[in-house]
């Protein structure tokens, strides 16, 4: 870790960017198996807050894991690092007032308990979204096929058969992909962000 650097503050308060820009930077963690919907509705919501005139950003493992964590594979530590990183980024994106969408698995509480904590250090706001679907209804979605390769062994430290899923105990949103549409999914979390004043 460098410890010859220091900090050097911008020159633009927050609130100034806030107010210029008409909205506040929040980040929307959207955490659950794979094959849940997490990508799914983080998606189409993206979709309707542009729709709203809000600038907002989707992160998700297509744009991360191609690039920025190209270097980190899947086991416990690289899913810790991975989330880490996933973090700050979407630390820098709020805090430019951008709503940012985070779709990850992230299968430990104590990972986005950081990111959370980031955040909130930062005096940004965090919303964690379950995306739950139970795990017979995503093994048959199994877009990709990976649940069939795991259980066939052909893929190590798989979330949810060969490695844990850490549940969130109370997310902001709950969400079940197993009886709400995509549609429902977005009007659910747009009101939370309506009444809560984030748009």
């Amino acid at each position: 870790m460098a410890t010859n650097i220091t900090f050097h503050p911008g020159s633009v308060a927050a609130s100034e960017r806030a107010q210029l820009l008409s909205q506040k930077g929040i980040t929307i963690w959207f955490t659950g198996l794979s094959a849940s919907g997490k990508s799914t509705v983080a998606c189409a919501l993206e979709q309707h807050l542009l729709h709203l005139h809000k600038f907002s950003y989707r992160l998700d493992g297509d744009n991360i894991r191609f690039g920025l964590n190209k270097d980190l594979g899947f086991d416990e530590a690289s899913r810790n690092e991975n989330i880490r990183r996933i973090g700050e980024v979407s630390k820098l994106f709020a805090d430019s007032c951008c709503i940012v969408l985070t779709a990850f698995i992230s299968p430990y509480r104590a990972d986005r308990a950081v990111a959370r904590q980031l955040h909130e250090q930062a005096g940004l706001a965090f919303i964690e979204v379950f995306v739950d679907a139970p795990l017979s209804v995503v093994e048959q979605r199994d877009p990709k096929g990976l649940y069939k390769k795991a259980r066939a062994g052909e893929i190590k430290d798989f979330t949810g058969i060969s490695a844990p899923y850490e549940a969130p105990e109370t997310p902001e949103i709950h969400i079940k992909t197993d009886q709400s549409d995509v549609t429902e999914s977005v009007r659910l979390i747009t009101e939370y962000l309506t009444t809560h004043s984030f748009i």
